[in-house]
């Protein structure tokens, strides 16, 4: 295997155990030339991945999140949802990979397009559709009705934008998961466009420091908004930022679930272990255009044909299909299944209560009794 190196040996962590060290994962656990390792770039692709014993649970997942996001496109062009609608059609494999082994006591800060890492970590159909109807019992309370939330209780934060504004909180949560002690690691996803800003290098730089328990993912979806990767960065991969920090870095197809969930479990392993932070890049595409209002048709349709073709779920189904796991019957009805789950989710939220205006600025005061602010007196 290839490695890019820049030669340099991972920090001290202040905080990494209670007697001050932090283990070298260059050598932790008997490192094989397999394992990631600090200042270095693993290649797309260096890793030979073997179907997972959750297959069935992953194919699932992004079945479901296709279609419970097919049905809200659905609703927004028929007038019925109202704000903004943002589409993860073709990246399923990458929140779904990354999220399906995580423990309980993990923590995960999703982009905008990773409804798979709500749904993988216990999010239901019906908290979904709660959400972007606005309504009472949704995530947000009815406060919002688009992706930004998350559910607290299955250690899932809402989203925050701009990206990649969660990754600072991604790092407090991180240094304070070290300090626990109890091995609980903290996933943080953003774009490609993300990584242009000055608070993506300085959580990245300050994780690495510290050696926190934080693995950074980077969904390369060749466009942030309108503007290419082209116009965006003059390096080959993202990845090969991470020995400029003195972490490891490795790129992954984004588009193949089996190897964004092999990749990401080796840096959730190695975060465990005080190895401190990975940079992930995931290569894929946006199918879609930022949001539903946008057309996309500043993207060559010969760029979407092509990775059309690497769709992840028809890819996935299409190999678990040649190892005898599974057939077109069984395919079938998984989908038809993922479907009514997500009309039955709509039906039941469409019932719910909206929000009582009254309830408006629970949650905003310190003190729910705040007094009401009043005009100094004129003349």
């Amino acid at each position: 295997m290839s490695h890019l190196s820049n030669g340099s040996s991972p920090p001290s962590a202040p905080w990494s155990a209670p007697d001050g060290s932090a283990p070298d994962r260059a050598t932790a656990d008997g490192a094989s030339p397999d394992r990631l390792r600090p200042g270095e770039v693993t290649p797309e692709g260096a890793r030979a991945t073997a179907i997972p014993d959750n297959w069935s649970q992953l194919l699932a997942l992004m079945v479901l999140s296709r279609a419970i996001e097919s049905r809200l496109n659905n609703l927004f062009l028929q007038g019925r949802l109202h704000g903004r609608l943002i589409s993860g059609r073709g990246q399923e494999a990458i929140p779904v990979g990354a999220t399906a082994t995580t423990r309980p006591d993990d923590l995960v800060c999703p982009a905008h397009r990773d409804l798979g890492a709500h749904l993988a970590r216990g999010t239901t159909p019906e908290e979904v559709f709660l959400q972007y109807l606005w309504r009472a019992d949704s995530p947000s309370r009815g406060r919002d009705g688009d992706v930004h939330f998350g559910v607290w209780s299955r250690g899932v934060l809402p989203m925050i934008s701009h990206l990649p504004d969660s990754w600072p909180v991604a790092l407090g949560l991180a240094l304070a998961k070290q300090r626990q002690g109890a091995g609980g690691v903290v996933l943080a996803f953003c774009g490609d466009g993300a990584t242009s800003t000055g608070s993506w290098h300085e959580t990245v730089n300050l994780a690495a420091v510290w050696q926190l328990p934080l693995v950074l993912i980077v969904e390369n979806n060749q466009y942030a908004y309108s503007t290419p990767v082209s116009q965006q960065f003059r390096v080959a991969s993202l990845a090969d930022r991470a020995p400029g920090y003195g972490i490891p870095g490795a790129r992954v197809d984004g588009n193949d679930v089996v190897a964004v969930q092999a990749l990401v479990s080796e840096a959730i392993a190695a975060a465990r272990r005080g190895g401190g932070p990975t940079m992930i890049e995931a290569v894929t595409m946006r199918m879609d255009g930022h949001a539903i209002h946008d057309q996309a048709r500043y993207v060559p349709t010969e760029l979407l044909d092509a990775w059309r073709q690497r769709d992840p779920i028809e890819g996935f189904a299409a190999r678990l299909q040649a190892a005898g796991l599974l057939d077109g019957a069984a395919l079938a009805a998984l989908r038809d299944d993922a479907a009514e789950r997500a009309e039955r989710a709509y039906q039941t939220a469409l019932e719910a209560p909206e929000p009582d205006p009254a309830a408006l600025t629970e949650g905003v005061y310190a003190n729910p009794a705040a007094p009401a602010r009043t005009r100094p007196a004129v003349g």
